[in-house]
């Protein structure tokens, strides 16, 4: 098959001091670049200057541009320069910058324009920043059908043939906080003083563990992800970002059944909910945007660090217990209050339980930073996602 042909012509104007002759190499060339990855594809012809040009002097050169074969787009730079020495548009000068796309063998020319190197990487950061902040909620809200559908899959796949089925979905998260609150509400004795009964510590504990089951399920099973599904990475034209918000979705789905176990013991100990439990959407979208954006990391990584898997598991242990879940904050010396405050999960817990137990809103400074910490996370995650499944193929 042959490379497909574009006809240029290129304005070329000496900017320097000294005479350009062909004899000393100065000629105009092309390199040929993949838009997607700016991988240099090939280097193209020369095609000498047709005659010396004195300095301050412009003359116009055709060249003939030979695309590959292979379908595609491809992004081509038509430059001055002098073999041997330097490519004038990396020197900042001017250049002819074409897309181009490659079908059925013939070559065709989606735009061209007059730019220069500095300009062209400013238009791409531009648009990255665009890209980043857009992409992301297109690409959940494009592919919500299928992560629908696999969350289903991955709830009703993960117990089947058990005899509790679709119930241990409850039952595991039941069986966690028993043991916790068997080992600190009994063994221990802990008490919260918002209400120092025992019943009183159940609520406090339930309460704090909402957002922590729904995070360390997520967090838990982001870096084995990619893996487990690994034929979709080699095999199919399949959106791999959605793999880990799966995740996400799974741990919201357990979530939900422990919400509605603790609303039902709020009933039994209270009487009611307050009306403050309408801000957990307040606390609820960042806490998504929050674990999605570990999750992404962490699936990344755990293709190229197999090990992860197994140091997670220790960090989120650590975590669960720097987070005051089974405790109260105020058996903390002020010293470790002030560094563990800052922990994201410390915010939500307290959050939680503003709004749930102590019928007020959740605290707006801390709550405004872990909203903003969310959404870099959010979009850092899927940065880096997206920046390392070019190669996952190569690693899996």
């Amino acid at each position: 098959m042959s490379a497909a042909g574009i006809c240029v012509s290129l304005r070329i104007e000496n900017f320097t001091a000294e005479t350009w002759r062909p004899e000393d190499g100065y000629a105009a060339g092309y390199q040929v670049f993949d838009p997607e990855t700016d991988t240099l594809v090939v280097e193209g012809a020369r095609t000498p200057l047709p005659r010396a040009l004195a300095p301050g002097e412009a003359i116009e050169v055709g060249i003939q541009v030979e695309l590959p074969p292979e379908p595609g787009r491809y992004r081509v730079f038509v430059s001055s320069m002098r073999e041997g020495v330097c490519w004038h548009y990396a020197e900042g000068r001017p250049f002819l910058l074409i897309d181009a796309e490659v079908a059925d063998g013939c070559a065709r020319v989606i735009r061209s324009a007059r730019t220069t190197l500095s300009a062209l990487r400013l238009r791409n950061a531009i648009r990255s920043v665009r890209r980043a902040f857009s992409y992301p909620p297109a690409l959940l809200w494009r592919n919500r059908g299928l992560i629908r559908s696999m969350v289903r899959r991955d709830i009703l796949g993960r117990y089947r043939g058990s005899f509790g089925g679709v119930f241990w979905t409850v039952l595991n998260p039941l069986l966690l906080m028993s043991t916790y609150f068997f080992v600190f509400g009994i063994v221990l004795r802990t008490r919260f003083q918002g209400d120092p009964s025992r019943a009183g510590f159940v609520l406090y504990f339930l309460c704090g563990m909402l957002p922590w089951l729904a995070f360390s399920e997520a967090a838990g099973r982001a870096p084995f992800v990619i893996l487990e599904y690994r034929n979709f990475v080699k095999k199919l034209v399949f959106p791999l970002e959605t793999l880990p918000v799966n995740l996400v979705v799974a741990g919201l789905v357990t979530q939900a059944f422990a919400l509605a176990v603790f609303i039902a013991g709020l009933f039994i100990a209270r009487g009611g909910v307050p009306a403050t439990v309408l801000w957990l959407p307040a606390l609820l979208i960042p806490q998504l945007l929050f674990t999605a954006g570990i999750c992404w990391f962490l699936a990344a990584l755990g293709v190229y660090v197999r090990d992860l898997g197994q140091i997670n598991g220790f960090l989120l242990t650590l975590w669960f217990f720097l987070t005051p879940i089974c405790y109260p904050t105020e058996s903390l010396p002020s010293e470790a209050l002030s560094i563990l405050s800052k922990n994201p999960m410390f915010v939500l817990v307290s959050g939680y339980r503003n709004i749930f137990l102590e019928t007020s809103p959740p605290a707006f400074g801390p709550l405004w930073k872990f909203w903003l910490l969310s959404a870099a996370l959010f979009l850092a995650g899927h940065a880096w996602f997206y920046k390392l499944k070019k190669n996952f193929a190569d690693v899996i």
